[in-house]
């Protein structure tokens, strides 16, 4: 199995990286999210002009008609930055919901427009409490539990009641939506309906995880440089090897993530029959990553990494509530365990998911990691 990402893919994710680190600088989000809306409708514009928000819709309706596999370097760019909810859940999940209707049904013509940039979807899923951007969408898809399974609904802002809610990250715009289902609202009955709301789901755990990796992977570059700068008893606290060993050990936690995200990323693309747990499984190793960085990194800023003017505070907070999204450390526990134990066949070990030539290159690629973060820290 190859997990060798093309030129075409990195290359893209490298101009959105280029596009964001001028766009979504700290300094510009806090600005956007002191806003009484907390969005931006000319990033969001420029989000568009740049490809992403078409990225998984059919070609056939004006999109790029990309797989989630093209989405695993992307959604680490996003967390990286930190960008809202909104990005995933319009251009990554509602898009897959509405790719999965039929031909000619009257839901696919807001496809079009969410690639153009002019539609804006909030995605209720059962398995968060409250619904993201619900006040700002143009359109929300939400869920009504039947006998033979969840109903997919799409409704206007105007025909819901919506109840903002607080969030400890700042960038999230949280809502209580109450509705009244009925048969204009209908999309999908409740058996075709559980399909799309189950891909919905593991489409929503795969890009929490994925952001979950570059949010770790920006606390990492934060602490390094800090460190790099930082100076106690006239030398930088960047020469200490208690300090090096906090950030080397970030460094294990994301590059052994990694892995296990991509070929989860590979296992929603094919469909396979254990994709449930391997989703499960990235999303608990990004989980860990993630709070590993922010508890490591908030140990070499100190107390002051928490308070608002140090950027740090804005992607460890984005990591903690990311963890509980798309379900928690609890629910991708408990189907890991059954889908670990469901047969005395169950591919336990790391010979039932890489070949050894793959796993030897992984734990040189994490001990190469470790070196550079090592010499730079006490350079």
């Amino acid at each position: 199995m190859d997990f060798t990402f093309t030129e075409d893919q990195t290359a893209f994710r490298d101009s959105v990286s280029r596009f964001l680190m001028t766009e979504a600088a700290p300094e510009l989000l806090r600005d956007i999210w002191e806003t009484e809306s907390g969005r931006s409708p000319e990033l969001w514009a420029k989000i568009a002009e740049q490809g992403l928000m078409g990225l998984s819709v059919p070609e056939a309706d004006d999109g790029m008609g990309m797989a989630d596999i093209d989405w695993a370097l992307l959604l680490q760019e996003v967390g990286y930055y930190a960008l809202p909810d909104a990005l995933t859940d319009t251009a990554y999940v509602a898009v897959g919901m509405l790719s999965a209707l039929p031909q000619g049904h009257a839901a696919r013509a807001y496809l079009p427009k969410i690639a153009s940039g002019s539609c804006r979807v909030a995605v209720g899923h059962p398995s968060n409490a409250t619904v993201a951007d619900a006040e700002h969408a143009d359109v929300l898809l939400l869920p009504q539990a039947t006998a033979v399974g969840l109903e997919l609904h799409l409704l206007t802002p105007a025909q819901c009641e919506i109840t903002a809610l607080k969030s400890i990250d700042s960038s999230r715009r949280l809502s209580r939506v109450s509705w009244i289902a009925s048969d204009a609202t209908r999309v999908l009955e409740g058996a075709q309906g559980q399909k799309v709301w189950d891909a919905a789901g593991e489409r929503g755990a795969l890009a929490a995880a994925a952001q979950m990796v570059g949010l770790a992977q920006r606390m990492l570059d934060l602490s390094v440089d800090y460190v790099a700068q930082r100076k106690q008893f006239d030398k930088v606290i960047g020469s200490f090897q208690a300090v090096q060993h906090h950030l080397a050990d970030i460094v294990t936690k994301i590059e052994f993530a990694k892995p296990v995200l991509y070929r989860a990323f590979y296992a929603l693309q094919h469909n396979e029959p254990d994709l449930a747990v391997r989703i499960s499984h990235a999303k608990l190793q990004c989980s860990e990553a993630s709070w590993f960085a922010s508890r490591n990194s908030l140990q070499v800023h100190g107390a002051m990494g928490y308070t608002w003017e140090v950027d740090l505070q804005m992607f460890m907070k984005r990591a903690w509530v990311l963890d509980a999204a798309w379900g928690d450390k609890a629910y991708h526990s408990a189907r890991l365990t059954q889908g670990l134990l469901r047969s005395p066949d169950a591919p336990v070990g790391p010979g039932a998911t890489f070949d050894r030539e793959s796993a030897s290159c992984g734990d040189c690629s994490a001990q190469a990691a470790i070196k550079n973060i090592v010499e730079e820290v006490a350079a």
